[in-house]
């Protein structure tokens, strides 16, 4: 089970207000700013995200190398896949396959994608099994 990721951004402000809005209809609504100096040497400040008391999701600005991660959060239904998918879109993201059944993995998972506007890979999915539907 992972605890947090990073993920270097070109402009901070503006991703922190994409993931605010893209987050919110998944329930990820928590915001804590850390301070690099408060850390180690080169520590880099960093905007995180989260839920039910953990900051999951950090921001840090740099050099983005796009593509290079690929993100997949979980949603409570198709329709907070939906949601999440439309603030994406809303917000600066391009289209990197709409919400739907993706039957090649199983007839019950349910996602949409979309690239970040750092081009970054972000899946919002609902796999039926996984909430005892």
């Amino acid at each position: 089970m992972l605890d947090h990721i990073f993920l270097t951004v070109s402009d901070i402000a503006r991703s922190v207000g994409f993931y605010e809005a893209t987050l919110l209809p998944l329930g990820i609504t928590a915001r804590l700013d850390y301070d690099g100096k408060d850390g180690p040497p080169d520590h880099p400040d960093l905007k995180g995200f989260g839920a039910n008391g953990r900051m999951f999701f950090w921001l840090r600005e740099g050099v983005v190398e796009g593509r290079a991660a690929h993100v997949g959060f979980i949603a409570d239904s198709q329709a907070h896949v939906q949601a999440a998918y439309a603030a994406a879109m809303a917000h600066g993201a391009m289209d990197n396959g709409a919400p739907g059944a993706r039957v090649h993995y199983d007839p019950d998972y349910y996602a949409g994608n979309v690239l970040d506007p750092d081009g970054y890979s972000l899946e919002f999915v609902y796999k039926k099994w996984q909430h005892g539907a």
